[in-house]
Parts: C-alpha cells; sequence; structure tokens
C-alpha cells in the first residue's frame, strides 16, 4: 500500500461497493499553499452567501457568513423548522490501511474499536501534557476507512500534529494519511423538520457505509454514502444544534449544487440559509464546545467536562498518563454552564466570574456568552475553580462594570421543556 501525506486530487478509488472521489480516501501530494493561506480562503458557496445576503466576516482564516435575515431568525428557524449551514470551511483528513484503526487508536482520545463500519464518534486529539489539539469527529467509513472531521482553524495544526505521529507509529507503512480539505466541501441541514423532505435530494439505498434506504433511515452517529445527481457523496446524522440533523460531505464542485437543491426541497419546511451568529448561539444553548474557547492545547478534556469521550481502558494513547492523573485525581478547573436570573445584558468571552458571599473574589471567566434566544436571558459557559462547579452554585458574572447574579446549570442549558 503506498504511504505519505497528500493534498488534494479528485480521481476515484474503488470502496468496494463503488467508486468514491479520492478526496475522501486516497490523495496524492500537491504543492505549497503556504502562500494562499496568508489570505482569507473562500467556499464554494462564497457566490450563493453574496446572493443570499450574508453579511461575510472573517473566521478561522475564512470568509464566512455570520448571519442572513437575523441571527434571531435564523436560530429560531433551526429550533422551530430547519436551517442550512455552510460547513465547508471544516477540515477532511483521510486515514485508511490496515493499521489505520490502530494508529487512530494510540493519536485520539475515544475507542475507535467501537465503531462499526458506517458509524461515527466524537474524540479528541491530545499533545503529552493532556492538552486539546483539537477535537474533531470521526467516521468509519468501511474495515479500514476513517474520514477525519476537524475544525478550520485548526487545520494546520492537525496535519502537523498527525503527520509527527505517523512519521513516529511503528507500522506507518500500513497506514495512508491524506489531507483532503482542499477538495472536500460540506453543509449541515439542522432542525426539527429536515426528516421531512432530506431523503428527495439523495435518491436510492446508500451505497457505503451504513446500510440504509435513505438518509432518514440513518440514525444517530451514523453515516453512508448517496448518490447526488450521478455522484457519490457522504450523508451523516450528527449535528451542532442540538436538533435533529445531518451533514453532507461532498468535493467542492458539487457543494453548490447540494445547497441549491436542499434549500428548495425544504422551502416548504420553512428552512432558511444560517450564518455562524446562530451556530454560536445554538451550541451555547446545547453547551457543546468551540475550539478556542473551551478548549485550547492547555486545556484538557477532564476540565472541560469532557472525560466520557476519553477511553483509558483502551490502551495507551497521546496523553493518556496525564488524563488518567486527572480522573483519578480531579482537576483544579473545571468548565461550567451558567445561566443568569434576570434578564439584562448577555455576557460574553473574557468578562470575569465573581464567587458570592462575604468576601467575593473574581476566580474565573466566560469563555462562551451570548443572549440564548430560546429563553430570553444571558447564558454562557466558563472556568472556574472545581469548588465551584457543582449545579446550583451562585456565580456573578461582571458585565460592564456591574455583576449580573448567575447560577451553575447542568448541560444542556436549553431543553424543550424549558
Amino acid at each position: 500500500m503506498p504511504v505519505g501525506w497528500g493534498r488534494a486530487k479528485p480521481n476515484p478509488v474503488r470502496l468496494g461497493v463503488r467508486s468514491f472521489p479520492a478526496a475522501v480516501i486516497f490523495l496524492a501530494s500537491g504543492g505549497d499553499l503556504s502562500d494562499e493561506r496568508e489570505m482569507l480562503k473562500r467556499t464554494p458557496l462564497y457566490a450563493a452567501h453574496q446572493r443570499f445576503g450574508g453579511r461575510l466576516v472573517e473566521f478561522g482564516g475564512w470568509e464566512m457568513p455570520v448571519q442572513y435575515a437575523g441571527i434571531l431568525d435564523e436560530h429560531q428557524a433551526v429550533r422551530q423548522a430547519a436551517g442550512i449551514f455552510d460547513i465547508s470551511h471544516m477540515g477532511e483528513v483521510s486515514v485508511a490501511g490496515p493499521s489505520a484503526l490502530a494508529f487512530l487508536n494510540a493519536t485520539c482520545t475515544n475507542d475507535v474499536r467501537r465503531l462499526a463500519i458506517g458509524q461515527g464518534q466524537y474524540t479528541l486529539l491530545c499533545n503529552e501534557r493532556g492538552g486539546t489539539v483539537d477535537d474533531l469527529y470521526c467516521y468509519r467509513l468501511d474495515e479500514a476507512s476513517f474520514l477525519l472531521i476537524i475544525n478550520a482553524s485548526r487545520i494546520d495544526a492537525d496535519v502537523s500534529w498527525l503527520q509527527a505521529r505517523w512519521e513516529a507509529f511503528a507500522e506507518k507503512d500500513r497506514v495512508e494519511l491524506r489531507d483532503a480539505s482542499e477538495a472536500m466541501g460540506a453543509v449541515a441541514v439542522q432542525g426539527p423538520r429536515v426528516a421531512t423532505f432530506i431523503d428527495r435530494a439523495f435518491r436510492g439505498a446508500s451505497i457505503a457505509g451504513t446500510p440504509a434506504a435513505a438518509p432518514t433511515s440513518l440514525k444517530k452517529n451514523q453515516v453512508a454514502g448517496f448518490d447526488f445527481g450521478g455522484a457519490p457523496v457522504w450523508v451523516a446524522r450528527t449535528g451542532y444544534t442540538g436538533e435533529d440533523g445531518f451533514e453532507i460531505v461532498a468535493p467542492c464542485g458539487l457543494v453548490e449544487g447540494i445547497w441549491t437543491i436542499l434549500l428548495e426541497d425544504g422551502r416548504a419546511a420553512g428552512m432558511v440559509p444560517c450564518g455562524l451568529g446562530a451556530r454560536d448561539t445554538l451550541r451555547t444553548e446545547m453547551g457543546y464546545p468551540l475550539y478556542g474557547h473551551e478548549l485550547d492545547e492547555e486545556t484538557s478534556p477532564i476540565e472541560a467536562g469532557l472525560g466520557a469521550f476519553v477511553s483509558l481502558d483502551k490502551g495507551d494513547f497521546v496523553g493518556r498518563p496525564v488524563l488518567a492523573a486527572q480522573k483519578t485525581e480531579g482537576v483544579r478547573r473545571k468548565c461550567v454552564a451558567f445561566r443568569l436570573r434576570e434578564r439584562g445584558a448577555p455576557p460574553r468571552p473574557g468578562y470575569p466570574l465573581w464567587s458570592v458571599g462575604p468576601e467575593p473574589a473574581a476566580i474565573g471567566k466566560v469563555v462562551s456568552g451570548t443572549q440564548s434566544p430560546s429563553l430570553g436571558v444571558g447564558i454562557g459557559m466558563g472556568y472556574v475553580p472545581s469548588e465551584f462547579a457543582t449545579v446550583g452554585t451562585s456565580l456573578e458574572v461582571e458585565i460592564r462594570g456591574r455583576r449580573a447574579a448567575a447560577s451553575v446549570v447542568a448541560k444542556p442549558i436549553y431543553r424543550r421543556s424549558s
């Protein structure tokens, strides 16, 4: 089996069922893109965002829409009907070969052995100090092929980190790594009405991954290959909003066609295009982490409250000794979710968190904060000493020089029963 690391080149390869673009599995080497990456990058949907009136901003080195009609409207559309997001800025990395599973289990925190073909799992990459290199989704496409979906701002860091791990891996001649990020794009459709129209865009049963009669036959965290206009694409049922939803990963040339057809099919269900603003309010309501806020290279998954995705019983992996000690001995600080007790100005990242009592003190800071469109009050997440992390603990958030009363709450912050 050929080995190495490369960029995208769209040649078809066999998945055992039908040809898929090589950008998803195996990719040939490309040139130096360092000069291009100094400028803002644009997704295959850049022209579509302009046509729909998207307000474009810089995000992780990309020019992305922060909103269209408005964050509140887009947020409520996802909670009540459906919304479509451009997630083409996120990275895709293929890991394939007879020892691909062993390599991933030695690098990721979760146990990849638990994945059946066509399943995905949330996992993290950690450094030797237990700090988080990135959080990601790992999908098992077939017996020896995996697809990693990584954060846009971490593509270069992740690629370098994985390449270093591959160089040191004893069976590296049995592992093929490919960075597919330049060739692949993706969209996400989220909301309770998505299942009423998603199948119309992808005719017929799956041709790879999970056996499924249609996308709506997929269960949570499953992925399958489907035909789209004569071309194969991946459809996953994962989500980052707390609502039912699907992600479609495809070669860049197909992404605008997928976007257009899904918007048309979803119009009667109330689907609208959504930007980064709604994505952030939606994920904050659910207490989901965002790299650079809840996670960074100095913060461990245990501190971030993600211990459920750290499998200490699977054998050694990068960062395991530190994470094992933290699970056993505890950590000094923890990430908590909080909710303001009264309406007012919302909390923002960087705002101080204070203890409550005879001698109040600044004990931490907000890492994510917003006005919750669903709850009508300020919510957020922040790091505090472990003794202040119990649900129900009273805190204060310093907002514009004044302290607002808040309480530590369980995740998700928003539930439909709220």
